[in-house]
C-alpha cells in the first residue's frame, strides 16, 4: 500500500465523514490551544515580521484547521493594537497529502474570511492568504525560510508507511492476529514500529528546518504514550479492540482471515524520550515544552447527543481509517458491522474500567528553530 496516494480522512460532509467525526480531536486540542497562541504570541512580539507564514500540516478536512487559523489571526491582531503596530499579513499554507478533500475547505473560505472582517476598517485588520500545498509533510513542502510557525494537530503519528520488516519473505505479516504493537506481538514488530518513526520523525524535522526561520517556532499535537512498555491502557488498547472486531467478523465469515492478519496500521505512539532523542538527533531545533495532556473523565460522559463515547471513538477511528481499509480489504468489507461490533466492545470496556483506565495520551510538542 503506498500511504501517500491512498491515506486520507473521509472528506465531504457525510454521517461518516471527517468533518463530522472530528469533536474529539477538537476537544484534544482545545485543551492545549493556549500553548498555541501563547507560542504565536511570544514569536510574534519577539520580531513582529511584516508577513508570518503560518503552515497547517496535516490539515485535513472540515472545521478543525480553519478554527485554529482564526485563534491566531485574532491573537495577532489584539497584539498588534496593544504594540501600536500595523497588523502583519497572514500566509497560512494549509497542508495534507493529494486525496485530501481540500475542496471542502475552499468552500468555507468565503464565509471565514468574511466573518474575520465583519465590520473592520481596510488597513485595520492583517491581510490573510490562503493555500493549499498537497504533499506528504515527510518531504520538503514550502520554500526556503518562508515560515514563522507551524501547526500539526493529530497528524505526526501516522507514519509515511507500514514497516516494511513486519512482513516475512513470502509477505506475510509476523505480526498474526494484530493490527498494531499487542501483548502477543514478537519483539522485531515493536523495533520495526519505531524503526520508521525515527526515520520519518528525523525526516519531518529535517524538511522544516530548511523552511522555518531562525527563531520560528512549531507546536506538534499528537498521539503518544506513557513510557517504554508499547502495549498500555492508551492507543494500543484501542487497536487492541479492533483487532477483536475484526476478529469476530473472520468467526462470522465476514472477511478472509489472512486478510485481516496482513493489516498493520501505518501509526505509531512514541515516548518522551523518543521524542527527546529525535529532536536531538537532527539538531535543528529545540524542545521549549513538552506538555502530556490526557483526556478528562468529563469527555467520557456516557452519552453524547445521544451517541455513547464508544460509538463516537468508532466513528472517529472509522473516519480515519476507511480510506486504508477499503484499499487493503476492497469495496467488499462490511464496515457497518466492524465499527458497530467495536463502538459496543469499547463501551462494554469503557463500562468495566470505569473509562478512567483507558487513557490515550496527547503530546504537545513546542519547538524553537536554533
Amino acid at each position: 500500500m503506498d500511504v501517500q496516494k491512498v491515506f486520507h480522512m473521509t472528506g465531504g460532509i457525510g454521517s461518516t465523514s471527517y468533518a463530522k467525526n472530528s469533536s474529539l480531536q477538537k476537544k484534544g486540542s482545545d485543551r492545549v490551544k493556549h500553548i498555541i497562541i501563547e507560542t504565536v504570541e511570544e514569536l510574534y512580539l519577539a520580531s513582529t515580521p511584516k508577513s508570518l507564514g503560518i503552515a497547517d500540516l496535516g490539515c485535513s478536512s472540515g472545521p478543525n484547521t480553519l478554527s485554529i487559523i482564526r485563534d491566531i489571526f485574532e491573537s495577532i491582531q489584539k497584539i498588534s493594537q496593544k504594540i501600536h503596530q500595523p497588523a502583519s499579513e497572514l500566509r497560512v499554507y494549509l497542508n495534507d497529502l493529494p486525496t485530501n478533500d481540500f475542496n471542502s475547505i475552499f468552500r468555507a473560505l468565503p464565509d471565514f474570511l468574511m466573518s474575520l472582517w465583519p465590520e473592520t476598517e481596510p488597513g485595520s485588520s492583517p491581510s490573510i492568504f490562503m493555500g493549499a500545498y498537497p504533499g506528504s509533510f515527510y518531504g520538503r513542502l514550502f520554500p526556503n525560510s518562508s515560515l514563522h510557525f507551524v501547526h500539526s494537530s493529530y497528524s505526526l503519528h501516522w507514519l509515511s508507511r507500514v514497516p516494511p520488516e513486519l512482513y516475512d519473505e513470502e509477505g506475510k505479516s509476523i505480526n498474526k492476529g494484530c493490527i498494531y504493537i499487542c501483548g502477543s506481538s514478537p519483539e522485531e514488530v515493536a523495533r520495526a514500529y519505531y524503526k520508521q518513526f525515527r526515520e520519518d520523525f528525523w525526516k519531518f524535522l529535517r524538511a522544516r528546518s530548511a523552511e522555518v526561520v531562525a527563531g520560528g517556532r512549531m507546536v506538534l499535537i499528537f498521539l503518544g504514550r506513557r513510557g517504554p512498555e508499547h502495549v498500555d491502557r492508551g492507543d494500543s488498547f484501542l487497536w487492541e479492540i479492533l483487532a477483536r472486531s475484526f476478529a469476530i467478523l473472520v468467526s462470522k465469515g465476514e472477511v478472509e482471515e489472512e486478510k485481516v492478519d496482513s493489516y498493520e496500521v501505518p501509526f505509531y505512539a512514541a515516548s518522551r524520550e523518543e521524542i527527546e532523542e529525535g529532536v536531538r538527533r537532527e539538531g535543528s531545533f529545540e524542545v521549549e515544552r513538552l506538555v502530556v495532556s490526557a483526556s478528562e473523565s468529563g469527555d467520557r460522559a456516557e452519552t453524547e447527543g445521544g451517541i455513547s463515547y464508544g460509538k463516537r471513538v468508532a466513528m472517529a477511528v472509522r473516519a480515519i481509517q476507511e480510506s486504508i481499509m477499503t484499499n487493503h480489504f476492497g469495496d467488499s468489507v462490511p464496515l457497518e458491522s466492524l465499527f458497530d461490533t467495536y463502538a459496543s466492545l469499547l463501551d462494554q470496556q469503557f463500562a468495566i474500567h470505569h473509562h478512567h483506565h483507558i487513557q490515550p495520551l496527547t503530546f504537545v510538542l513546542v519547538l524553537r528553530k536554533l
